[in-house]
């Protein structure tokens, strides 16, 4: 939750589009946290702009719900460490492609293709940015034990 609310929010998302490029490493992965972003707050009045408002803050919530659901249900299958690492890495690779996959059909003239081409780009996220998540949980299950 902790990274969409710091990497997703409009005041750094228009920070790291404005003062990253995604030709070397380090903004390349900025851009990527980015990947969830929300925001509140006007927008033009159309319908598209709407949507895509929508679209954008539902996914962020959806990928916080399905990471929790996820980590709920398999946790208590888990004693920690790596096999922790493994399931919070992978917790957000799926529930990321999820979140985009269902908010796709949100946005005006969705396809199903295109619904796809967002779950792929939601996974990249859970990939690259997973291994926080992974570590957190592999400590917080070892922890416990």
């Amino acid at each position: 939750m902790a990274l969409v609310l710091l990497f997703g929010n409009q005041p750094f998302v228009e920070w790291v589009s404005r003062h990253t490029s995604s030709d070397n490493a380090w903004g390349w992965f900025l851009r990527v946290l980015t990947w969830p972003r929300w925001a509140f707050g006007p927008v033009d009045g159309s319908s598209g702009a709407m949507r895509r408002l929508l679209a954008d803050d539902l996914r962020a919530l959806l990928l916080i719900l399905f990471v929790a659901l996820i980590l709920g249900v398999v946790s208590k299958a888990v004693t920690g460490g790596a096999g922790g690492f493994l399931l919070g890495w992978s917790a957000l690779i799926f529930g990321s492609a999820l979140a985009a996959f269902i908010t796709s059909f949100i946005i005006s003239n969705p396809t199903f293709v295109g619904a796809l081409q967002s779950a792929a780009a939601g996974s990249a996220y859970g990939l690259f940015v997973g291994w926080v998540v992974g570590a957190l949980t592999g400590t917080a299950k070892g922890a416990g034990s």
